[in-house]
C-alpha cells in the first residue's frame, strides 16, 4: 500500500508545495510512498522560520545541559523505533535488513555520544601575556542546511543533525530526493523529543531546486553535505561568494593493499567487505586493491570462490549479504563503467552481469565484479563508479604502491592488510587518505573525527570536536590594571 507523506516545514507538519513524486522500492519497484518536493520559495519560508525561532528563549536560552537532555530524548525515540526504522530503511534504498539495523543504531549513537559532547563542553582560559585574562567561547552559527545522500541517510543525517543542535543551531535539511523517509521520521522523533517548532525543517526535492536554493540564502551560515564531488564543488564555489563555511563529504576511490604477509584469511573477507557491502554504494567502498606479487594469486583465488558465494537477494531477508542497487537509473551507470573496463582492455573475473531469476526481473540487481588487468591509469581505477566493482592490481615495490596508490583525486579511505605493524605505519603515513584502516575495514566510531582530503571534501564529522564546526569563535580580553591604558600620557 502506497503511502503518503507529509514533511515537518517552517514549524507544521504539511505538504511542501512543489509536484509530487513517488519514492520506489529498488528490489521491485514498487511504489512506496508519494509526497511533494518543495520548492525555492518553501526553502526562504524554512529558512526565514528557522532564523526566528533560534533566537528565542526556548532555543537560544537554553543551558547546554538542557539542549543535551533533548538529544539524549532524541536517542531514545530512535530506538523505541528500531525496528520500524530499520525496515522503513530498506524500503527506501534497497539496502539488507541487517545493514539498516546498524545504521538506524549508529544514528542513535551518534545523538547520544553529541548530547554527553554538548553537556561536558567546556570554553577555554587561554594563557595570558599581560595585565588581563582571556578567554574564548564558541557561539552558534545560526541556521544551518544539511544536505545527505542516498546510500546510509540516518546516519549522514544524524552526523549532521547532532551535532548542530547540540551546538543552538537550527537545521534546515535537505535529503536526497528518492530517500526522503528517514529525515521525515527523524524530525518526528525530534519534534517528540522537545526541539521546538521551527528549528528544524526537512524539505525534499530535487537538488538543483532545494539544494541550491539553501546554499544561496543569505540567512543560511553553514552547510554540511554528503555526497558527489562534482555537486560539492559546485557548493563550494557558491559558499566562497557569501564566505561561507562548509563541510564537505564526498567521492573516494579507496585503495586497500594486502602486504606479502597478511593473513590471507582476514585480507580477503575484510577485501570483499570494503567493496561488495552495501553493494559499492559507499564512499569509502575499497575499490581498488592493491596486492602483493607473491600472494597474488592466491589470494586471487581466494577471494573470487568468496565473490561467487555472496547471496544477493532480497533485501528483506536476514540471510542477504548485498541487495539492488538504489534504481535502475543507477544501475545503468554502473554497467557504463563495466564495459569501459573491458574497452580499456580489463579482464572480466566475475560478476558484470544482472543475476538472473524471477526474484530479480523488477530490481536493479547487479551481480558482484572483479576486474584484473588494468593500469591505476585505467578510468575504471581513478573514477568512482560507487558500485559492487572491484579492481585488482599487483604490486612488487613499497615506494611505486604508494605512488600508485596516492595517484587520485580522491583521498578519503585506505586499508593495509599486514603483520608488520612498521610497514603499516609507515605505509598508512604515506597515504593521503582522511582514514587509514590497519587489518579492518570500513569500521566507524563516532568518537573518532571523519573526512576526507583532496577532492574527497574538506572539514570533518564526528568526534567530541565535531560540535565546533556549527560555532564561531569569539574571544574576551578582560583588563585587570588598575591604571589606564598609558597611551595618552
Amino acid at each position: 500500500m502506497t503511502e503518503k507523506l507529509q514533511t515537518l516545514m517552517a514549524g507544521r507538519w504539511r505538504d511542501a508545495t512543489g509536484p509530487a513524486y513517488a519514492t520506489e522500492y529498488p528490489h521491485d519497484s514498487s511504489t512506496v510512498a508519494t509526497l511533494h518536493a518543495a520548492t525555492a520559495a518553501d526553502v526562504d519560508e524554512a529558512v526565514q522560520v528557522a532564523e526566528a525561532a533560534r533566537k528565542k528563549a526556548n532555543w537560544a536560552g537554553l543551558k547546554r545541559h538542557e539542549r543535551a537532555a533533548i538529544l539524549h530524548r532524541i536517542a531514545g525515540g530512535i530506538r523505541s523505533r528500531a525496528e520500524e526504522l530499520a525496515q522503513l530503511q530498506r524500503l527506501d534504498n534497497g539496502k539488507p535488513i541487517n545493514e539498516t539495523r546498524a545504521l538506524v543504531a549508529s544514528a542513535a549513537g551518534t545523538f547520544q555520544f553529541f548530547a554527553a559532547a554538548c553537556e561536558t563542553w567546556e570554553e577555554t582560559l587561554t594563557p595570558a601575556r599581560g595585565d588581563y585574562f582571556t578567554m574564548s567561547v564558541n557561539e552558534p552559527l545560526g541556521v544551518v542546511g544539511a544536505i545527505t545522500p542516498w546510500n546510509s541517510p540516518i546516519a549522514s543525517e544524524a552526523q549532521k543533525l547532532a551535532p548542530a543542535l547540540a551546538a543552538g543551531c537550527a537545521v534546515v535539511f535537505k535529503p536526497a530526493e528518492i530517500t526522503p523517509r528517514m529525515a521525515i521520521e527523524l524530525a518526528r522523533i525530534a519534534q517528540e523529543a522537545g526541539v521546538p517548532d521551527g528549528i528544524l525543517s526537512v524539505l525534499p526535492g530535487k537538488g538543483s531546486v532545494v539544494g541550491d536554493a539553501l546554499v544561496r540564502h543569505p540567512l543560511v551560515k553553514r552547510i554540511a553535505f554528503t555526497g558527489g564531488t562534482n555537486v560539492g564543488l559546485g557548493i563550494q564555489r557558491l559558499a566562497a561568494e557569501k564566505l561561507m563555511p562548509t563541510s564537505l563529504e564526498l567521492g573516494g576511490k579507496s585503495p586497500t593493499i594486502v602486504c606479502a604477509d597478511a593473513d590471507l584469511d582476514h585480507a580477503v573477507k575484510g577485501v570483499l567487505f570494503g567493496i561488495f557491502s552495501s553493494s559499492g554504494e559507499s564512499c569509502i567502498a575499497g575499490s581498488r586493491a592493491f596486492v602483493h606479487a607473491s600472494v597474488y594469486d592466491e589470494f586471487k583465488r581466494r577471494l573470487l570462490d568468496s565473490v561467487k558465494a555472496l547471496r544477493v537477494g532480497d533485501p528483506s531477508s536476514e540471510r542477504t549479504q548485498m541487495g539492488p542497487l538504489v534504481n535502475m537509473g543507477h544501475r545503468s551507470t554502473v554497467e557504463g563503467f563495466v564495459a569501459l573496463g573491458l574497452q580499456e582492455g580489463g579482464e572480466l573475473l566475475t560478476g558484470g552481469a544482472r543475476p538472473q531469476g524471477a526474484m530479480y526481473d523488477k530490481g536493479s540487481y547487479y551481480l558482484p565484479t572483479v576486474f584484473e588487468g588494468l593500469p591505476n591509469s585505467a578510468r575504471l581505477c581513478q573514477e568512482e563508479v560507487f558500485g559492487p566493482v572491484l579492481a585488482l592490481l599487483p604490486w612488487t615495490d613499497e615506494a611505486d604502491l604508494v605512488a600508485q596508490c596516492n595517484d587520485s583525486v580522491f583521498g578519503l579511505a585506505s586499508g593495509i592488510w599486514t603483520r608488520d605493524y612498521k610497514a603499516a605505519w609507515r605505509i598508512g603515513r604515506a597515504l593521503e587518505t582522511g582514514t587509514v584502516w590497519v587489518n579492518t575495514y570500513k569500521l566507524f566510531s563516532v568518537s573518532t573525527p571523519f573526512g576526507g582530503v583532496k577532492q574527497s571534501g574538506t572539514g570533518r564529522e564526528k568526534g567530541r570536536l565535531g560540535i565546533l564546526e556549527y560555532t564561531a569563535q569569539k574571544s574576551f580580553y578582560w583588563g585587570l590594571n588598575d591604571a589606564p591604558l598609558p597611551w595618552a600620557d
